[in-house]
């Protein structure tokens, strides 16, 4: 059976470098982009941070840029990287359109999502590795979009955890297992 693991932090904490050492060991590895890919944005820092990213990745890791984690976890062989839930869930976010509508009508089809990707995350028995953003930690945030955001993040990180062998918060580049 394959381990689970949750890596979690604050940005630029250090999380998505210690989350690649989890699996250098590993023979193969399906390393999972859901955000957005560099050349489909037009902003350079943006660019510039997937550029770092993918210049890190050993060659004989493969690279999945999708936001169907489910699929992408139930297709891999090999370990899998998830690289991260944050900018997954606000790809889906901006998927179903929710900044403007009305939560009842897209809180359930993001839900879906959420719970097809933790099924997913569960039943593999490969070894697992996501990463997240831990922003739970800070003010309420002022707008409706950031409130939205964090609050879903929030409930995604908890699921995950739950369904996960180990959790680990890294601060300044330092791992505390929880």
């Amino acid at each position: 059976m394959g381990h689970k693991v949750l890596v979690t932090g604050g940005v630029r904490s250090g999380k998505s470098f210690h989350a690649e050492t989890l699996l250098l060991g590993e023979p193969r590895v399906t390393y999972v982009a859901p955000g957005p890919a560099a050349d489909d944005v037009a902003d350079p820092e943006w660019a510039h941070r997937v550029g770092i990213h993918q210049a890190r990745r050993p060659n004989h890791w493969s690279t999945v840029e999708t936001t169907d984690l489910a699929g992408a976890i139930a297709a891999a062989e090999g370990a899998v990287l998830i690289d991260c839930l944050g900018t997954w869930l606000s790809a889906l976010l901006d998927e179903f359109d929710v900044w403007d509508a009305v939560r009842e009508e897209w809180e359930p089809l993001v839900m879906e999502r959420v719970s097809a990707t933790v099924d997913a995350w569960s039943a593999s028995t490969a070894t697992l590795v996501a990463v997240t953003n831990e922003v739970g930690m800070g003010i309420v945030p002022e707008h409706r979009s950031g409130r939205i955001f964090r609050d879903l993040l929030g409930t995604v990180n908890q699921r995950v955890a739950a369904a996960s062998d180990e959790v680990l918060l890294v601060v300044a580049g330092r791992t505390i297992s929880l």
